[in-house]
């Protein structure tokens, strides 16, 4: 008897054992800012979030209470001054690996103007998109997939027109393989504008750990405007138990392709809204046959968008084109061009018994990339050296969307660095010869700092009008390459 005890009560802590590390796992390549948080936590979902403070040395951390959100991410977050500057959060990736970045932003009232705020929000110097806030207890969530080209990334926001840039949290997601792989993807992002899931069983979207890759997919039963509206009738929503093989190119979760809806009187026609549109996008959807269908039955349809007649030759049979049933078939248009105003349609053929059916749907817009000022490299050179300095974490792009607060930056196409004001900035050491790269330099100021040793040679900067190098501990005479500068006036 003590001995079947003894087995139970290991059982049954191994059990514990194993249900915690379960819960406690996540996918890598996950990072989950709680802006204006303290401390770390994980979620209901078992996601683990951290605090922004060692992510951001600006901004004041806020404090909201919202109606019905009870998330801990969504009772905190940070604002910044409305004023010239940029504040950016850089997060370390995986060069050459794709991801998902993700911002939301709920207002909560927290500065208790009611000022509905409206600013910009970039990923590095790329401008990604404005956000407009129309309701305080509303969250607005941008996602954008990228390919990493470095081994970081920065989310800027600017520009504030009213009230105060804020940010409530940024999820990073790492995906696996060749997921959302483009040819396109060296120039151009990938923003989501829609990610749905047809005959959802309620209006909860589904997320991790039902997708591991934690893509949020928006439930059809959600109520608000302009979103799959004129839908046919005969409409109806069907689901299954049975297991779902998802081994196409994006994995769209079981979960989600265990519902569709079915159009039972011949067509499916819905319209809806695309954020960031018009423009070229990238558009799939997802189909699996999840209805048991008689020898004797048929569902073939044809895809129909009135901008494009061209395309509606092409008809899907799932079963046949999946290879069999409960497993997905991903067609769509790695490259169309799409209104705001999307209406589509698909329609049974003549010589099909049942309806069309559909699962999920994704769309997003081809976001061109603005790699920024040819001197963001060799700026970087001279911050690495000044890290723990206020200005030189800053963040982002030197230039764009705005530039630092030290930098002035020229109005060309990329823009390059014209002016840097370093004075009285506590700096010590030799002058930075990564400085004598910037070929567009016209005004240097270091003066009132500690800097050491001799001048460098400016002869590569032909441009440099002035020069403030008073007030510093500097040693030898003045190099003679400083009389060579056609253009020095003032030294």
């Amino acid at each position: 008897m003590e001995t079947r005890l003894l087995l139970f009560f290991l059982l049954f802590n191994l059990l514990l054992l194993l249900l915690f590390k379960e819960a406690s796992t996540q996918m890598p390549g996950f990072v989950s800012l709680d802006c204006g948080g303290e401390g770390n936590f994980t979620d209901e979902l078992g996601l683990h979030w951290s605090s922004d403070d060692d992510d951001v040395i600006f901004g004041k951390a806020a404090t909201i209470s919202v109606a019905n959100e009870t998330r801990k991410q969504y009772t905190t977050l940070r604002h910044f001054p409305a004023d010239f500057r940029k504040y950016c959060y850089t997060l370390s990736v995986v060069s050459r690996t794709r991801y998902l970045l993700r911002a939301t932003f709920l207002y909560g009232n927290f500065d208790n103007n009611n000022v509905y705020p409206k600013f910009d929000v970039s990923v590095g110097a790329t401008p990604w998109s404005t956000i407009v806030i129309s309701d305080a207890n509303t969250i607005e969530s941008i996602e954008l997939i990228f390919l990493a080209s470095s081994p970081t990334v920065s989310v800027c926001l600017s520009n504030a027109t009213t009230g105060q840039p804020f940010i409530s949290t940024i999820e990073l997601r790492q995906f696996n393989g060749s997921i959302y792989y483009t040819i396109f993807e060296s120039q151009f992002y990938l923003s989501v504008s829609a990610r749905i899931n047809f005959g959802a069983e309620s209006e909860a979207s589904i997320r991790y750990p039902n997708d591991p890759f934690d893509r949020i997919w928006q439930s059809d039963l959600v109520k608000k405007a302009n979103y799959l509206v004129d839908v046919a009738a005969g409409t109806e929503r069907v689901s299954t138990d049975v297991p779902i093989d998802i081994s196409s190119n994006e994995r769209p979760p079981e979960k989600v392709m265990q519902t569709a809806v079915v159009g039972t009187n011949g067509t499916l026609t819905y319209r809806l809204n695309l954020d960031g549109f018009p423009g070229f996008g990238w558009a799939f959807t997802y189909f699996a046959e999840i209805e048991d269908l008689s020898p004797n039955e048929s569902r073939k349809f044809r895809l129909v968008l009135p901008d494009h007649p061209e395309l509606s030759k092409a008809v899907v049979n799932i079963q046949e084109n999946a290879h069999g049933k409960h497993r997905v078939y991903e067609p769509g248009f790695p490259n169309i061009s799409l209104p705001f105003v999307l209406s589509f349609k698909f329609g049974k053929t003549s010589d099909s018994s049942m309806g069309p059916l559909l699962n999920a749907l994704e769309i997003s817009k081809y976001l061109e990339k603005n790699d920024g000022s040819p001197d963001g490299g060799i700026i970087a050179g001279v911050i690495s050296l000044y890290l723990p300095a206020d200005w030189a974490q800053e963040g982002g792009d030197p230039c764009l969307p705005v530039p630092w607060s030290w930098v002035q930056c020229s109005s060309d196409t990329p823009p390059k660095i014209v002016k840097i004001s370093l004075s009285g900035k506590n700096l010590t050491g030799n002058i930075p010869s990564d400085l004598t790269r910037l070929t567009g330099l016209t005004e240097l100021w270091l003066d009132g700092n500690s800097l050491t040793g001799t001048i460098p040679d400016f002869t590569g900067c032909p441009d440099l009008r002035i020069i403030h190098l008073e007030n510093n501990e500097l040693m030898g005479e003045l190099p003679s390459s400083l009389m060579k500068l056609p253009n020095l006036r003032e030294l």
